[in-house]
């Protein structure tokens, strides 16, 4: 059991021993590259607000695919969830342009989790009714949320005073989440994810849900024979997972970022399966999790700037932490020994 959380440490480690490789072998000062991939991007207040304001739709997503992981359920599609929820949430935003008040706000971020609830529902339909994969019907919805947003900021949503530009009109204040901090951009969704990771730890280690979702995803036969519902535990998982998903979406858009434009995710919801991971599938751990990961975004965009590092840096190093983290996981479940020829006759 400690050796499984340690995994995810030693993992880190050899993430950033191969990461002075990677940026020697770049050409750039190994030391001075960890620094400022690494050190100081957190080296302020405002550096680690930005810290919050990565890490809240990471956490987000990592906590309702968390507990879809624990029952085997695969949803691959947290992406388009999100998307999903961001244009659900910034729909009732624009609808209402004008005319908000402090309803406003409750009501965008009720239809962002209903948004990425909807969104999640058809993989769930279609897995208890079909018996068809979630990985790959989740996983394909992604696309088709991210043409269907594509149509909607190019078209019916557009500023028709944006001078052409393929980005809605700026919400207005009632449409924003408050600042946390002052002068920074964090924002009251972090404080969402505080209630989210609760609500994870007291479903999964103090309900009998949570013990249905466990025993689904550790001992399938058992979970039968014991009349758990499988079909219900599938709708809850990906319910759930797609909610929070949204929620998160809703939260990007109400933000840091004020409006729909082309981007809304540089790929949260697929780095939340790399966090839901490496934080060992425990609400607490994810988090944790989230931040490390949050960290990697914030690490490529200041090394960019003060090196002129590339910025796929980011996908490489998370690349290799999962590469790591999978390569830690093998040697915590196995053994190499070495095999004794027979002996002959």
């Amino acid at each position: 059991m400690a050796m499984a959380w340690i995994a995810p440490v030693l993992a880190v480690g050899l993430t950033l021993g191969a990461s002075l490789a990677l940026f020697a072998g770049l050409g750039f000062p190994p030391l001075a590259a960890i620094h400022a991939y690494f050190v100081q991007p957190i080296s302020s207040l405002r550096g680690l607000a930005e810290l919050g304001v990565k890490a809240t739709p990471l956490a987000l997503c990592a906590l309702g695919l968390g507990i879809g992981f624990r029952a085997n359920v695969w949803n691959i599609g947290a992406e388009g969830q999100l998307t999903m929820g961001a244009l659900a949430g910034g729909g009732v935003a624009l609808a209402c342009h004008g005319s908000g008040g402090w309803w406003l706000l409750p009501a965008m971020l009720a239809a962002g989790i209903a948004g990425g609830m909807a969104w999640a529902a058809i993989p769930a339909f279609l897995r208890n009714r079909y018996h068809t994969s979630e990985i790959l019907t989740s996983l394909m919805l992604t696309y088709v949320a991210a043409l269907f947003h594509a149509w909607l900021i190019h078209g019916p949503l557009r500023d028709p005073d944006g001078m052409g530009f393929p980005e809605s009109r700026l919400f207005e204040p009632d449409a924003l989440l408050p600042m946390l901090l002052p002068g920074t951009r964090l924002h009251i969704g972090a404080l969402f994810v505080v209630v989210a990771m609760a609500a994870a730890w007291l479903l999964l280690a103090r309900s009998f849900l949570g013990f249905q979702l466990k025993v689904a995803g550790l001992a399938p036969q058992a979970a039968a024979l014991a009349g758990f519902d499988r079909h219900r535990l599938v709708w809850f998982s990906l319910l759930v997972s797609g909610g929070l998903a949204g929620l998160a979406g809703v939260v990007e858009v109400a933000g840091p970022i004020g409006q729909l434009s082309t981007t809304i995710s540089p790929g949260y919801g697929f780095t939340a399966i790399i966090v839901a991971f490496l934080g060992r599938l425990h609400p607490i751990g994810m988090v944790l999790a989230a931040l490390v990961m949050a960290l990697s975004y914030l690490g490529g965009e200041a090394a960019q700037i003060a090196l002129g590092l590339p910025q796929a840096v980011t996908g490489v190093f998370q690349g290799m932490l999962l590469f790591f983290l999978l390569a830690s996981d093998v040697l915590v479940h196995y053994r190499v020994r070495r095999a004794t020829p027979p002996l002959p006759g």
